[in-house]
């Protein structure tokens, strides 16, 4: 064989070794061969063949060796994919040069801005804790506010933090209502109740809601003891010490957290049936209990009506119509963890609004206790916001200080409260002289005169029936001092004034009065006069006249 093909053999057996070295692998070619390494990029390894025939006796380093080339690594890396490569960009790269370069503007409005010092649809923002939850609150006009609550916020806190939203002016006694439309059921939740635990024992499929409104009666028998617990209806039992008078013994019990034993006969609906039947009712401590013979108190004849721990007690709206009750005086006895039921009711009627009124009371006396003392001690403080922050502004109220102008050395501040009392009710009759004056002149027309500023006024209901006036007062608490004004529906251009004294609606008509060519109002047949119903207002809350009481609390009305 001649060199060239020597070479051409040796080539391309160096090729095909090649390929079968790589099929074989490494281990093979180990145990065929004794490999010999040159250093270099690439290790070149020799194999010599054993088999002397092939050869023809020469050299075996020429004629038997194959050549393969391997890679120093011992075994190939595995194939690296593409992979995304984040680019910067250029301009972040320079960002300082390049926004120092622009002059900065100012955020001419930075509180619309910021979403935690932002008025706008606070309570439509989701909380930052997962442990808020939304509820529905409806105002009296129908229209409901969703609201942010923690799990456990009562509905103190609940009502302290509509009365931030909706700007009251007024902070004191406002209250969340349970509402049940269907039944034509109400009741008051007490502040210390939680408003979720209430919400968790309504039917999913009722029409169940919360109402915020006013509630001036929700403590008014601490103030009043002897107007809502009459001498007749405490029992005998109740008298543990003689030669102590009835009053001296409710006021005695209240401040103990408890109450009488009230008794009574009730009006109470037969089950199943459309009938009302009168039976004689004990309530103390233990429960509610009729007795099956007149109005004997032996335990034989007492027989268990229902558990105050386990019970809520209602108000009933238009009784009569739904329910067919004798008289409009009924309230219901509800156990508080079933769904609402008709079959689960006990529906009460009583002869008048002050044994209704003596029946609630006591109901939430004994169920609650001396909770209701401490809830009535925390009512008389400083409201405050669920963040424990006052709801009110300090800075703005210290800003507005009464000041005396009518030296010659300037303004000073009047430090005495007595006195700056004094010179606000001053200043306000004052103003109203000159008011009274201007609108008197003969120059003055009929018609420039201030006749419907009433309207802008919180008392002001419009034209709502009687029935429907007597409903809000009683909604918004019985108390002496209640009082609305609303326009007369059988008199033209007349007014009535809904007065609340002794647990009672009064009606007073307010008519116009002619005089020198002048309008002016008037309730007492032109004895006094007044020339419009804003001025009437406030004569009456400082001077009785012919009311039996003066006017106290306006019954108003908030849009959510």
């Amino acid at each position: 064989m001649s060199e060239g093909q020597l070479g051409g053999a040796t080539w391309g057996g160096v090729s095909c070794e090649c390929r079968k070295a790589e099929r074989r692998g490494a281990r093979d070619l180990q145990a065929t061969a004794d490999p010999m390494e040159v250093e270099g990029i690439y290790t070149e390894v020799f194999l010599c063949s054993e088999r002397k025939e092939a050869s023809g006796g020469a050299d075996p380093l020429m004629v038997g060796s194959t050549l393969s080339l391997a890679p120093l690594v011992e075994s190939s890396p595995s194939v690296r994919r593409s992979q995304p490569i984040l680019i910067t960009s250029n301009r972040m790269k320079g960002s300082d040069s390049y926004s120092s370069s622009v002059p900065s503007i100012p955020n001419p409005f930075p509180e619309l801005c910021s979403l935690a010092k932002s008025p706008l649809l606070i309570s439509s923002l989701p909380p930052e804790s997962s442990q808020k939850h939304l509820i529905k609150v409806y105002g009296e006009d129908n229209n409901c506010k969703s609201v942010w609550v923690s799990r456990r916020a009562t509905a103190r806190e609940v009502c302290h933090l509509l009365v931030h939203q909706a700007h009251c002016s007024d902070q004191e006694s406002w209250a969340l209502f349970e509402h049940h439309p269907a039944l034509a059921l109400e009741r008051c939740l007490e502040d210390h109740e939680v408003v979720l635990e209430v919400q968790a024992t309504w039917s999913l499929k009722g029409d169940t809601r919360l109402t915020f409104c006013k509630n001036y009666a929700k403590y008014e028998f601490f103030r009043n003891p002897t107007l809502f617990f009459p001498e007749s209806m405490i029992s005998d039992s109740a008298d543990v010490s003689k030669g102590m008078t009835s009053s001296e013994l409710i006021q005695n019990l209240l401040r103990s957290g408890t109450c009488p034993e009230i008794q009574g006969f009730l009006h109470m609906k037969e089950p199943s049936r459309k009938a009302w039947k009168k039976v004689y009712f004990f309530l103390r401590r233990s429960g509610l209990y009729s007795s099956t013979k007149g109005s004997s108190k032996e335990p034989r004849h007492l027989q268990c009506v229902a558990d105050l721990d386990n019970l809520n007690v209602y108000t009933v709206v238009n009784s009569r119509k739904l329910y067919g009750a004798p008289t409009d005086f009924s309230f219901c006895i509800k156990p508080s963890r079933n769904p609402s039921r008709v079959q689960d009711l006990k529906i009460l009627c009583a002869e008048n609004e002050q044994t209704r009124t003596c029946w609630t009371s006591a109901f939430r006396l004994f169920k609650h206790g001396k909770q209701l003392q401490s809830n009535y001690q925390l009512s008389k403080s400083t409201p405050r916001s669920l963040e424990g922050s006052p709801l009110t502004d300090p800075k703005a109220e210290s800003s507005l200080v009464a000041m005396d102008f009518s030296g010659k050395a300037g303004g000073r501040v009047i430090q005495n409260p007595t006195e700056a009392q004094t010179v606000e009710m001053e200043e306000g009759q004052a103003w109203r002289k000159r008011e009274a004056l201007r609108c008197s002149l003969p120059t003055v027309n009929s018609a420039a005169r201030p006749s419907s500023v009433h309207k802008t006024q919180p008392w002001f209901h419009g034209g709502v029936s009687r029935k429907e006036a007597e409903r809000l007062i009683e909604k918004q608490g019985l108390v002496d001092g209640m009082f609305l004004i609303r326009g007369s529906q059988q008199h033209e251009q007349c007014f009535v004034l809904s007065l609340c004294y002794q647990l009672r609606t009064k009606h007073y008509l307010v008519i116009p009065f002619e005089k020198g060519g002048r309008k002016y109002y008037t309730i007492d047949d032109g004895v006094t006069l007044f020339i419009d119903l804003l001025q009437l207002v406030e004569f009456h809350q400082i001077n009785k006249g012919i009311l039996p009481v003066c006017l106290k609390h306006p019954c108003v009305c908030i849009t959510l």
